[in-house]
């Protein structure tokens, strides 16, 4: 299971929302299928649908493979 939180602590380098669904999308085309957004991501650029986006993005990965 891959959790935003696990994501976001590995990865300091990231600074930006785009950053984080770039690496959501990358993620989830390395086999993971099931993801839990346990934070709201810290970026100034964090929508109010991030959830959404976050699980669009994974979801559209996933399906790919």
């Amino acid at each position: 299971m891959l959790w935003l939180s696990e994501i976001l602590l590995r990865n300091h380098d990231l600074d930006s929302f785009e950053s984080l669904l770039s690496l959501v999308k990358a993620e989830a085309g390395r086999g993971e299928r099931f993801f839990r957004m346990d934070v709201k991501p810290p970026f100034k650029d964090t929508p109010e649908n991030w959830e959404d986006r976050l699980e669009a993005a994974f979801t559209a990965a996933v399906e790919k493979h």
